[in-house]
């Protein structure tokens, strides 16, 4: 297993009341904050089934996924055994167990819009290992 740890400040400098630009064809682009309380981001698989995941994440807050074009869906561990999540357009999920998603159209044709605190740790493991 390996954990890496997010402190705040952890997002990028933004001017205020503008458009911000996301970047295509990216993994996971954080986009605002405000520290100390959240951040938010954009987050879009290259995988385009559950098996190329190679790990799934765990992080010590809930986070909020909400869908905003295309299509994914979320690998979740749910203590007993893996289950896919297909994401649905204006259905917030609120995730808190071990997690990962994929575009099952292709890489990156799908965006979710992500809601986490500005400060946490996340623990990363094989699928399989999360099983034990």
């Amino acid at each position: 297993m390996r954990t890496v740890h997010v402190k705040h400040p952890s997002f990028p400098e933004v001017t205020p009341d503008q458009p911000l630009e996301l970047q295509p064809s990216k993994l996971w682009q954080v986009v605002a904050g405000d520290a100390e309380h959240w951040r938010a981001g954009v987050y879009s698989p290259a995988a385009t089934c559950a098996a190329d995941l190679p790990e799934l994440e765990q992080h010590t807050c809930p986070e909020l996924f909400l869908l905003l074009d295309g299509r994914v869906t979320l690998l979740v561990h749910d203590g007993d055994a893996l289950r896919e999540l297909p994401l649905e357009p204006g259905k917030p999920v609120l995730v808190t167990q071990p997690h990962s998603g994929f575009c099952p159209d292709g890489p990156h044709t799908g965006r979710v819009f992500v809601v986490e605190r500005d400060l946490f740790s996340t623990h990363y493991r094989s699928p399989e290992d999360w099983s034990r």
